[in-house]
């Protein structure tokens, strides 16, 4: 396979082997509805009452659908004479919710529909709301074995916990709260930390256990502190990993997104998945293509199906996407694994894959065009030569492919295929440079990660990093090249480039080619290796030079670059 010849860091192997949580539920990744991308915390009763009505009657319940969950706004702002947790049964503004009946009635009309419940709570001070932190509506902290058993008793099947005050009672959202570091493990493993957060949610996942009921626990804490590597996945099952997707709904928070997912894929599995928040499915913002890409991203990425629009006046084409069984299935595949990064053509489409439970592979490729196009897809970088397709979209069989598969793809779209009977594209060699090795100009500068691993950092705004002697083989021209880096410079906004950076590469001082690089992680102490580009113009023979640039931001840290013999 294309991805053999990586080398399996000691922090890999040691954080990957986890456990997930145990709670009999959630065993394949949630679906269900929620209104927060539909409605904001403009919601009432009565708004519950029809969604899940029409969650019934439009068919979603019999595809798997069956959750029912309460967001924002729905709580008291005191506790009663018990200390336990109350509601709000009058409407104060179009902001709150009213629960007149109570969620124990609401939970009872939602099961005798057939429909799971869900309750909404925090795990700060206060919880979340929509009128920029002044509702002071409850939140958990503090009070977790009460509330946990009061969510049981009103019969609920879904937690889903978020993070607002959860620093302090005047402290609203703080994405980068206080992080205390406990110690360091073997070489290539990333320092283990002991953050303020985990434990608010470690303490509501005991307490739901002490309850004795089955309840899905959904840690909505934003991807703050990297909660993949808690592992979050002995504490939820399922963890958000980044900032809200909306409202409202755009492109540029599904790429933010997409690149804050590529170096945690391999922590999903069965019982515990990453949470790339609600779909965007059915509401304004997004084109019918870029809906279409986003729900098959997600579902092949093992996200929770969470539909979060207006179902009493949804589209035939929002119902044609949100019911495509083989993408369902996809989603809900007994291996529970996620989809992973292969290949970047930058500004281009990507490539990802991963594998299915019946031994096949499922592959993902985004067009980031903004028109439609031609597009060809090389199949030597899912790890194959040739395989039988069926495009999982449309249902289409499309036979044998051998070697590429070339399509016409709408802007911004997807194609997803189930590819079996694959027959393995031999593996690249890679000939390395280390960083450390080149030429370093304009403040470009080593940096010592670790016993066994010095990257070269501050590279662009005039930083430089250029690698000679260069073997370009026999015949020069075009080759593969890998890139082994650091970037830790994530975000919860979108940006120029979220989640990612810049490095323009020049072989033999040519035009610069851009390659654009997500994330490696929430921090600046683990790799992301085998990063690829197809390179043009080396030369015959070891003459050849590689430099590094960024002309107005600074690229990631490298530690080594390959060329393909």
């Amino acid at each position: 396979m294309l991805w053999r010849y990586l080398e399996t860091f000691l922090w890999l192997s040691f954080l990957s082997v986890v456990h997930a949580l145990q709670n009999g539920v959630g065993v394949t990744p949630a679906m269900g509805y929620n209104p927060y991308n539909g409605f904001s915390c403009s919601t009432t009763e009565a708004i519950y009452h029809a969604q899940a009505q029409a969650l019934v009657n439009l068919g979603f319940l019999a595809l798997g659908y069956e959750y029912v969950n309460l967001d924002c706004g729905w709580q008291g702002k005191t506790r009663d004479s018990a200390g336990k947790f109350t509601w709000d049964t009058t409407i104060a503004s179009a902001f709150f919710i009213s629960l007149p009946s109570g969620p124990a009635a609401l939970a009872t009309f939602m099961h005798n529909l057939g429909l799971k419940f869900g309750v909404y709570s925090d795990g700060g001070f206060f919880a979340c709301d929509a009128v920029g932190g002044t509702a002071h509506y409850l939140g958990s902290l503090g009070h977790e074995t009460s509330d946990a058993a009061t969510f049981a008793s009103w019969g609920a099947d879904y937690l889903k916990y978020d993070n607002c005050y959860s620093v302090s009672s005047t402290d609203f959202v703080d994405d980068n709260p206080p992080i205390q570091v406990r110690s360091k493990q073997a070489t290539f493993e990333r320092t283990l930390l002991t953050c303020s957060l985990q434990p608010h949610y470690t303490t509501m996942r005991d307490a739901l256990a002490a309850t004795g009921r089955p309840i899905l626990f959904s840690a909505c804490e934003w991807g703050v502190q990297d909660p993949a590597r808690w592992p979050a996945s002995a504490v939820a099952n399922s963890w958000r990993i980044s900032n809200d997707i909306g409202p409202p709904a755009s492109w540029d928070n599904l790429f933010r997104i997409i690149n804050q997912i590529v170096p945690i894929t391999q922590f999903a599995g069965p019982g515990g998945f990453n949470d790339l928040d609600m779909l965007e499915v059915g509401n304004t913002g997004l084109t019918a293509t870029e809906q279409q890409t986003h729900f098959a991203f997600w579902a092949a990425a093992k996200s929770p199906l969470i539909i979060s629009t207006d179902l009493t006046n949804i589209s035939s084409q929002t119902s044609t996407i949100l019911k495509n069984t083989r993408i369902i299935a996809l989603n809900q595949d007994a291996l529970g694994k996620s989809i992973s990064f292969k290949r970047r053509y930058t500004n281009d489409h990507d490539v990802w894959s991963g594998p299915l439970a019946d031994g096949s592979t499922v592959a993902v490729i985004i067009n980031w065009e903004t028109a439609s196009r031609s597009l060809t897809f090389n199949l030597a970088d899912v790890g194959f030569s040739s395989a039988t397709a069926t495009d999982l979209i449309s249902g289409a069989s499309l036979g044998k492919l051998t070697t590429s598969f070339t399509s016409t793809v709408a802007a911004h779209g997807a194609v997803v295929l189930k590819l079996t009977n694959g027959v393995a594209a031999p593996a690249p060699v890679f000939t390395f440079s280390a960083a450390t090795s080149g030429t370093l100009g304009g403040g470009a500068t080593p940096r010592v990660v670790n016993a066994s691993v010095t990257v070269v950092g501050f590279i662009g705004n005039g930083g430089t990093l250029t690698l000679t002697g260069i073997d370009g083989g026999t015949a020069g021209g075009t080759k593969l090249v890998a890139f082994d880096y650091i970037n830790g410079d994530f975000t919860f906004t979108n940006t120029a480039c979220s989640n990612c950076r810049n490095v323009f590469v020049s072989v033999n001082g040519g035009t610069a080619v851009q390659l654009q690089m997500p994330i490696s992680a929430e921090s600046w102490d683990i790799l992301f290796q085998g990063y690829l580009a197809s390179l043009s113009g080396f030369k015959p023979g070891k003459t050849n030079t590689i430099t590094l640039s960024n002309p107005s931001a600074f690229a990631p840290d490298f530690w080594r670059v390959g060329v393909a013999v």
